[in-house]
């Protein structure tokens, strides 16, 4: 019962209660749906937009992309097979039963070709060769039988079977495919049954469990996931290509590359008709192993012997120039080192190189300085490796400091003479790896001394008409090189 004092009960007004209404649909409208917003350069997930990256500092690299709902996630939980757990003794080994791709040094960059159910990324700047190898390899599988899925995202089929045409291609079992959704790629590869399929390019590929654009974060990492569980799950080696940024990285995230069994680089100079395939992650087979492809009118042809194509057309009896002996994963290739030291200009001494490091070269040079007595602080060093390869190993070292000091020097390296060892900050020559390696293949090429550090002088390491010369320093390097 009411007191005469007591207030009465309060009216809710339909002002106010309209007014609570649009407050919840402008909450609701601002909320939006579950947005993440992810770096599209290096992964990082925000719930707000950024303008600068707090992991890795890039400036508006922050794209909204829209996460998948719960049913597409439980879609995507997949597994490679439904047997469960295996004795390690009762599964049967296939390495055997490796996929030849056609192209011998491709294959020699795999380990011997494909393994079934293995998943290949291949990076490379726009315009090297990636299409012309792969369009290759996929006609000479075909010629053997196998159906063949090639599956493009920034090509048509016309446009492909011209580029065919050119190649010489006629008309086996290929099957071409112009489409950018990963699920019709996939339908496609239940109903082919193909042998081998190739993606070109991963960056095209899109998902329909994501609202993002093509190309993002999120969109590569998923389309590359679901070609996994389809290569493991139905045992066909799948061939991706990826395009590489400015800095010479492949695009998109970092996780695509621990996603895939292998991960090629397509290098080479556009000026060059040769090309280079490294391996830099490889679970089949040797890591950095190379393979050498020459660029010709009718496509890429695999070139078997690389040393006799580096130095074809070195000059000998001129300063300036040294011969290395180079091991690219289980492969030995001669290249040649060129220095030219010149007076530099207002005491301003440059440093230009071209296929070696150039801070290394900074460090060779302070040592020959300090060790040897070359006085080389105001003088212009150029170092190049002919042919456009990278050399990267550090036994590349003795090379440099021969061709440089046999510049400074005016005197040329005595003729047939090939080095290899990494020099060290107090002038020491060490020891590097596969030495005996080095020493045939010298050897073969008609090399008939190889000066090398003293620590491999081993009893296997020999070669028949090649004198070994085992050095300790810098110094005792260059009075072999040069009497």
């Amino acid at each position: 019962m009411r007191g005469p004092y007591d207030a009465e009960p309060r009216q809710e007004s339909n002002t106010a209660r309209h007014g609570d209404e649009a407050a919840d649909w402008f909450t609701s409208v601002m909320k939006g749906p579950d947005t993440v917003f992810v770096c599209q350069n290096c992964g990082t997930q925000s719930r707000k937009w950024l303008g600068r990256c707090s992991d890795c500092g890039e400036w508006n690299s922050l794209v909204e992309e829209r996460a998948p709902a719960d049913n597409a996630r439980a879609d995507a939980r997949s597994t490679f097979s439904g047997d469960g757990a295996r004795l390690y003794a009762d599964i049967e080994s296939s390495d055997g039963d490796r996929l030849s791709t056609g192209v011998s040094e491709l294959d020699r960059v795999l380990g011997g070709g494909m393994m079934p159910g293995s998943l290949v990324l291949l990076g490379g700047e726009p315009g090297i060769g990636k299409s012309t190898l792969l369009l290759q390899a996929a006609a000479r599988v075909a010629e053997t039988g196998r159906r063949v899925l090639y599956c493009s995202g920034e090509e048509s089929p016309h446009q492909i079977r011209a580029r065919g045409e050119r190649l010489g291609i006629s008309g086996p079992p290929l099957y071409l495919l112009a489409e950018t959704c990963v699920e019709r790629v996939l339908e496609e590869i239940t109903r082919l049954s193909p042998g081998l399929v190739i993606i070109d390019s991963i960056q095209t590929m899109f998902s329909l469990k994501l609202e993002s654009a093509p190309g993002t974060i999120g969109q590569v990492r998923e389309a590359a996931t679901q070609l996994l569980f389809a290569a493991k799950g139905r045992n066909i080696p799948v061939l991706i290509v990826g395009h590489v940024t400015k800095e010479g990285s492949l695009a998109g995230p970092k996780v695509l590359e621990h996603i895939v069994d292998t991960v090629l680089y397509f290098e080479g100079d556009r000026h060059h008709a040769h090309r280079v395939v490294r391996a830099v992650k490889n679970r089949f087979g040797a890591v950095s192993e190379l393979g050498v492809f020459r660029m010709t009118a009718t496509g890429l042809e695999a070139v078997p012997n690389p040393s006799q194509l580096f130095l074809s057309e070195r000059k000998t009896e001129v300063p300036g120039s040294a011969v290395l002996c180079s091991v690219e994963g289980s492969r030995p290739i001669l290249v040649e080192v060129q220095a030219l030291v010149g007076t530099g200009a207002y005491g301003n001494a440059q440093r230009v190189t071209s296929g070696i490091d150039r801070q290394r070269l900074s460090l060779l040079l302070t040592v020959l300085e300090k060790r040897v007595g070359l006085h080389l602080t105001g003088e212009d060093v150029f170092l190049n490796v002919p042919g456009g390869i990278l050399v990267t190993e550090p036994a590349a070292d003795l090379a440099v400091v021969a061709a440089v000091a046999s510049s400074m020097r005016n005197q040329p390296v005595l003729p047939r003479v090939a080095v290899f060892g990494e020099v060290g900050l107090a002038g020491e020559i060490r020891g590097v790896t596969q030495p005996g390696l080095r020493v045939r293949e010298a050897a073969h090429m008609g090399f008939t001394r190889c000066v090398m550090p003293a620590g491999n002088r081993a009893p296997d390491v020999t070669a028949r008409g090649c004198e070994l010369c085992g050095v300790s320093t810098v110094a005792e390097a260059l009075e072999g090189l040069f009497t």
